[in-house]
């Protein structure tokens, strides 16, 4: 997917600031959607991906961090852009650590914020595909019956047929064909292949 068929969102309540920046960005090639307030965003804007967000640290009614917070809450997980004119060394660190992609002190060149931007959205591509593929994966896994699902979590703790039989009180014949079934519903050609799915589903081993 290329980039430019995503969106970027500008949360900025400089109005010639706002539009300056929308229109290089237009200009670049995305689609851009501006809001004056962090209310007004949450009001008006229908979010789709890939895409990020421009936002900045002091706004009139929710700060920029808030704002942050709030959609990571709510399932919204854009990458998101700061840009200030007053931030600061502890500022820029909370913003990271929440998962901020950049902070951008302004003025700003336009380079600068463009290449922020291509950054922002091959991460949020990424993303979508690790999303895409645990959900795949959850899937696969949503087939297996519930002693299936059993024999699944003491597998990929590396226990062997017999051992496993002896914990769930049937025979070794018994987990051989849940396992086989495991491996076929799962799709996984080889136990380290289970090992990784399980991983990526969230799925822990049995104790």
């Amino acid at each position: 997917m290329n980039d430019s068929e995503g969106i970027v969102y500008i949360v900025e309540d400089d109005a010639a600031f706002r539009r300056s920046v929308a229109r290089l960005i237009q200009v670049s090639g995305f689609a851009v959607e501006a809001y004056a307030s962090a209310e007004d965003f949450l009001a008006n804007a229908a979010i789709r991906y890939p895409g990020c967000i421009l936002l900045d640290v002091r706004l009139p009614d929710i700060d920029g961090l808030s704002l942050q917070k709030s959609l990571r809450e709510n399932g919204c997980y854009l990458p998101i852009v700061f840009m200030t004119g007053h931030g600061d060394i502890p500022m820029s660190v909370n913003a990271i650590k929440n998962g901020a992609i950049n902070f951008l002190p302004k003025p700003f060149k336009p380079d600068e914020l463009l290449s922020t931007i291509h950054e922002a959205f091959a991460f949020n591509i990424g993303d979508m595909q690790k999303k895409r593929e645990t959900e795949r994966i959850r899937a696969l896994i949503g087939t297996l019956t519930p002693r299936e699902e059993e024999v699944f979590r003491w597998v990929i703790a590396g226990k062997l047929n017999k051992q496993i039989a002896y914990e769930l009180g049937t025979s070794e014949k018994t987990i051989k064909v849940h396992r086989s079934r495991v491996m076929q519903k799962t799709r996984a050609a080889s136990l380290a292949e289970l090992v990784r799915l399980a991983e990526k589903a969230g799925i822990s081993p049995a104790e």
